[in-house]
């Protein structure tokens, strides 16, 4: 069975050699697509014969796909440039490969790296992901925190090892994303008409605070296990008070049409 490693880029140059390192005798081949990076994304990726190709973006499952479509190979490992793998999971990896099970589904441990700390609570692991599959079989859906789509009939396998996530360097890094993830989530849920009482919202993001930090042991991950649950709560807080801004302006539209 071959592999294919397939990624996509936007200026990433403080993560991508790690990545591709860590894919190094363990796959059959690297695509990358990337979205004009104005960085040195390019040209450390010429340094580990990747296949390089250049994309406008399309959105997280439309990139994704696209750059599948590009691959030799039929089995693809979906990897972000800021993960790699671990030691054990390049192993699972190989071993898989002797298999003839063309209509896999590996399911993957994510195990994410904060501020330089592995977070091993917090709901944030193990954060399972399917990470390889079949293409013929299997595609990226949605438009946010997008998901693969795969028969049901598919032998799903848990792989050994972790997969490993340097997602954010920074706490501002982590509340750069909040925001413009809960922009995105905010349209999502409005162009779906979710509508939620201030009250319910302030209950929701309490719970989630509660649910993460108590009850999923994000207090044993310390001084980061704490931030974490906290800016998770108020991304939740944020989202709804983005939609009910939403809202406003919708009115103050119809407003200005009947005035």
């Amino acid at each position: 069975m071959y592999i294919s490693a397939v990624i996509i880029t936007k200026d990433e140059e403080r993560n991508i050699k790690r990545c591709l390192v860590s894919l190094q005798g363990v796959v059959d081949e690297i695509i990358v697509v990337d979205s004009f990076s104005t960085d040195k994304t390019k040209s450390i990726c010429e340094q580990y014969n990747v296949r390089f190709f250049q994309q406008e973006w399309q959105g997280y499952a439309k990139q994704k796909n696209y750059a599948n479509s590009l691959a030799t190979y039929d089995i693809i490992l979906s990897i972000d440039a800021d993960e790699a793998l671990s030691l054990e999971l390049q192993q699972s990896l190989i071993e898989l490969k002797l298999k003839e099970n063309q209509n896999i589904v590996g399911q993957l441990n994510r195990l994410t790296n904060y501020c330089g700390q592995w977070i091993y609570h917090c709901g944030w692991y193990p954060d399972k992901k399917i990470r390889l599959f079949n293409r013929n079989y299997a595609k990226w859906e949605g438009f946010i925190h997008e998901t693969v789509s795969y028969p049901k009939e598919a032998s799903v396998i848990a792989l050994h090892g972790n997969l490993f996530h340097y997602s954010y360097h920074s706490i501002e890094d982590h509340l750069k994303q909040i925001n413009v993830f809960t922009t995105l989530t905010a349209a999502q849920a409005f162009e779906k008409r979710e509508k939620h009482l201030l009250f319910s919202v302030m209950i929701i993001s309490c719970w989630k605070f509660l649910r993460d930090y108590v009850f999923k042991g994000g207090f044993r991950d310390g001084y980061y296990g704490y931030v974490i649950c906290r800016i998770s709560a108020f991304a939740t807080f944020l989202k709804y008070i983005k939609l009910k801004q939403l809202y406003k302006q919708q009115q103050g539209k119809n407003h200005d049409i009947y005035h």
